[in-house]
């Protein structure tokens, strides 16, 4: 058994502790009477108000939904964030052109467009998809920009000085040297983009786990509300939790 072994045994256990004991806050909160239970719901009654929603196949259609706006966005964002940002980093004149822009609409919180997107696409999937494709966007190209700048000039020189072709060049050094940097940012933008599509959903969408949220807002089902609080925290932590085994499976080389 290695010295790592007691540590692992540890840890599932000590991981566990946070959330039982905010669960336990949660139930003596709703049982002291301080609050209405119409207010505060008990924790048994989210969980039998998901089991309904389960079982009615309500849940399953609306995570089926934000998650397909996720996906389809994700990866246009993704897509878009590699390109700019690689074009930044290789070319001074792109990054003097276009980064001074770039970094100042970073700055925008990407909820801050909404009212811009609902304008020009509505309120259809066309505005869930571009607004998640614009939360992915910017942390992936920030992060392919910083990972190519980060590549030591001198591997560039004996490339030039061997003849190196470019797509070589591309696939045995850039490659290679910015998939740590990059999959960082993959997974900061997948998150990103999971909780900017809730609140986008809340604001304005006619299906999703946001949307489902905002119905039982305005039918004063809070349950309903905290049932979806509930599942948009356990489906974000669950998309962390595999972006990060992907990127410490496709990292590996670095600890051999």
């Amino acid at each position: 058994m290695t010295a790592r072994a007691p540590l692992a045994a540890l840890t599932a256990p000590l991981a566990l502790t946070a959330p039982l004991a905010l669960l336990a806050l949660w139930q003596l909160a709703a049982l002291s009477g301080v609050f209405p239970t119409q207010v505060l719901v008990p924790p048994a009654d989210v969980a039998e108000t998901l089991w309904s929603l389960a079982r009615s196949g309500e849940l399953e259609r609306h995570i089926s939904e934000s998650l397909f706006r996720l996906g389809l966005g994700y990866l246009i964002g993704a897509i878009a964030g590699l390109a700019f940002g690689a074009c930044i980093a290789l070319s001074r004149l792109a990054e003097a052109a276009l980064a001074p822009a770039f970094l100042a609409v970073w700055q925008v919180p990407v909820i801050a467009f909404v009212p811009v997107l609902v304008i020009f696409l509505g309120i259809d999937e066309p505005f869930k998809i571009a607004i998640v494709a614009l939360a992915t966007f910017f942390p992936v190209a920030l992060a392919t920009f910083d990972g190519i700048r980060g590549v030591p000039k001198a591997w560039f020189e004996v490339a030039r000085v061997y003849r190196t072709r470019i797509p070589d060049l591309i696939l045995r050094i850039l490659v290679p040297a910015t998939v740590p940097a990059v999959l960082t940012g993959m997974r900061v933008a997948l998150t990103r983009s999971w909780v900017v599509l809730v609140a986008a959903e809340l604001l304005a969408a006619d299906s999703g786990i946001g949307q489902m949220m905002e119905m039982g807002r305005q039918m004063f089902r809070i349950d309903v509300v905290l049932a979806g609080v509930v599942v948009s925290g356990v489906i974000g932590f669950a998309l962390d939790r595999g972006a990060k085994a992907i990127e410490h499976r496709a990292t590996r080389w670095k600890y051999a």
